[in-house]
């Protein structure tokens, strides 16, 4: 049986829109869909009625999830799970046997980006599948562009993709996601390197002629375009736009990202010894950016 599509359940309004956006993943990709609730979603007391308690409340977060599900796409091959610990750690496990794992995060009123917990951003930071944070609210009418009178339609076209390539760490399973969720979807592929000038006191002798920027720039578009020929062949289908802006790779990327359908980033898996973090460019996008976010470990 193929691995699933995993979805965290705790019955609030953004692991709902987790859970619907989950459900159009998991058909897309032909793989069953799992519902996960972890009993410790919040610190309970232990006991017998504690544990009643949040048997109780799981059944109604997963029964609510599956209403949701069912009513979006009907035809997912769907199960369940209810699972003790920490939420962290339930989440944690589930991602070394899911394909893809989906978390909600609470939108800004107001804003863009998300509302991001500790829960979330642990998960974040030591899943070893791909993770998905979709915020309340999403539907899959906000996956395609408006229609010609600019009301929201389902039935135009997907929004780009958008990948932002590290350019000093190009991650071949990073990029391979990009491909096939713009390819599942018959969606434009934006890939973004982006680059700031190098500053004459940190050049060598050889470096010199690289001050002149637009001569960094062509560079810059030469490197992103060798990278990038080896998935061009191998996804034939996938109408790719390659950009280098000059900038900060975070605020290039929230720019870019805000009408994308999907925005998706590397996360190197890593201990450090103030315990797993994530990068400094993952960190901004996940907070500031309003479509879903990938974010894909990579060693």
């Amino acid at each position: 049986m193929p691995t699933p599509v995993m979805a965290g359940v705790d019955g609030s309004a953004e692991s709902l829109a987790a859970a619907e956006w989950a459900a159009r993943e998991a058909v897309r990709r032909e793989r069953p869909l799992c519902l996960l609730h972890a009993w410790a979603w919040h610190q309970q007391r232990d006991g017998e009625a504690a544990d009643a308690v949040r048997r109780t409340l799981a059944r109604r977060a997963l029964r609510r999830a599956e209403e949701r599900v069912r009513r979006a796409r009907p035809g997912v091959r769907l199960s369940e799970e209810q699972v003790p610990g920490p939420a962290t750690t339930a989440l944690l496990e589930a991602a070394d046997r899911a394909d893809l794992l989906v978390l909600g995060s609470r939108g800004l009123s107001g804003f863009t980006g998300f509302l991001v917990g500790s829960v979330t951003l642990g998960v974040v930071a030591r899943a070893t599948c791909p993770v998905v944070l979709v915020r309340a609210g999403e539907d899959e009418q906000d996956e395609h562009f408006p229609a010609e009178d600019g009301s929201a339609c389902e039935r135009t076209r997907h929004r780009d993709v958008v990948l932002g390539l590290d350019a000093g760490d190009p991650d071949d399973r990073t990029i391979e996601f990009a491909f096939e969720a713009a390819r599942l979807r018959g969606a434009v592929l934006r890939v973004l390197c982006a680059w700031q000038p190098a500053s004459a006191s940190a050049l060598g002798p050889g470096d010199i002629a690289l001050v002149d920027e637009p001569q960094q720039a062509r560079e810059w578009q030469g490197y992103l375009s060798a990278v990038l020929q080896v998935w061009r062949d191998k996804y034939p289908d996938v109408d790719v736009l390659e950009c280098v802006p000059r900038g900060r790779a975070s605020t290039v990327l929230i720019r870019a990202a805000s009408a994308a359908g999907l925005l998706v980033v590397g996360h190197r898996l890593a201990e450090r010894p103030v315990g797993p973090r994530t990068g400094p460019v993952t960190h901004a996008v996940i907070h500031h950016v309003g479509c879903p976010v990938a974010v894909v470990p990579h060693a």
